[in-house]
């Protein structure tokens, strides 16, 4: 009875959710380009403002919005190892860490300069710099941020990395040419899904999906260490309130398992089933978390931020863009 009454008032809005991430899949097998995660929050923000804004399904799309994003983060740690690290070489980590502290300081830079709180530049940074919608699920709680801030910020992230998948493979290719590690670092250590990361490799060779993703995967295992600097740092300035007189653990349950599974999956050989059930899994959650995103995301508060909004996305981008160039060329990878 109990469970009942949990899950009555949860249901609609996380059917519907479900229902939206099920119809991106579909659609995504006729536009691959695009893909599953960037179709189902464009598909939530357009019947979520015009046929399904009725208040009973706000509790379930919530539901879905905050909680799915956090498994998805957990399962995560199951498809990615620290000796991963170690097929890209020196390079390829220092690489890593310059593009990644150069779109967390810019991005926050030219989001404070064009008026953005704090907190939403904090998650656009995060966002941009480490993997897209799952890096803003798990800085957005410890930062405090509310539901129409992370909303916002990962639609824009999305908009944005969808601009960027569909360029950027181009863009190698004219600048690398056959140089197979040089495309796979551009794409890998920009693009903000790995969903992305996948669909825009894909329009080069196979070859290049597999090391783009090495680049991404280091990204991903960051993700801890930036939750960790993102919380510190709203601690430091007041935008997290003190909870008490008990010490808080620094790192949010989510994050902490991402981790744990991570070293988990790099001092044992587990059986394939495991990163695959998790890839599966998490895919599944990210999705549906996203249609409700888009359902949840009133386009009419959105657009009244349009222009500011716009410029941001393409600011960031042009920043992720050159500063891998540059550092691409500099590092001679």
């Amino acid at each position: 009875m109990f469970l009942q009454n949990k899950w009555t008032p949860i249901l609609p809005g996380f059917l519907l959710a479900l229902a939206v991430a099920i119809g991106a899949k579909l659609l995504a097998l006729l536009l691959p380009q695009l893909g599953g995660a960037t179709l189902a929050i464009l598909l939530g923000i357009i019947l979520g403002n015009t046929v399904f804004h009725q208040p009973v399904l706000a509790v379930g799309t919530k539901f879905a919005e905050s909680r799915l994003l956090e498994y998805s983060v957990v399962l995560l740690g199951f498809t990615v190892t620290f000796q991963t690290i170690g097929e890209m070489g020196i390079k390829g980590l220092i690489f890593i860490l310059l593009i990644m502290t150069t779109v967390i300081t810019g991005a926050y830079w030219v989001g404070r300069k064009l008026g953005f709180n704090e907190k939403m530049a904090l998650m656009m940074a995060g966002g941009n710099a480490v993997c897209g919608s799952s890096a803003i699920g798990a800085i957005a709680p410890a930062i405090d941020a509310n539901d129409e801030e992370k909303g916002q910020i990962i639609t824009l992230v999305n908009l944005l990395g969808t601009v960027m998948m569909l360029t950027l493979p181009f863009l190698g290719l004219s600048l690398f040419g056959d140089n197979l590690l040089q495309k796979s670092a551009l794409l890998g250590g920009t693009l903000q899904s790995v969903g992305q990361v996948v669909a825009g490799a894909s329009l080069i060779n196979p070859e290049t999906v597999k090391y783009a993703m090495l680049f991404k995967i280091t990204r991903i295992i960051f993700l801890v260490v930036v939750v960790f600097l993102f919380e510190r740092k709203a601690q430091r300035t007041g935008l997290v309130k003190a909870k008490g007189t008990k010490k808080k653990f620094p790192i949010p349950w989510y994050v902490t398992g991402f981790l744990l599974f991570c070293i988990i999956n790099s001092l044992f050989s587990l059986p394939l089933i495991f990163s695959e059930s998790a890839h599966f899994i998490s895919t599944w959650f990210e999705t549906t978390a996203l249609a409700a995103i888009g359902l949840r995301l009133d386009f009419c508060k959105f657009l009244k931020e349009g222009p500011r909004f716009l410029l941001y996305g393409l600011s960031v981008g042009t920043l992720q863009t050159l500063a891998a160039i540059l550092f691409i060329f500099l590092l001679h990878i």
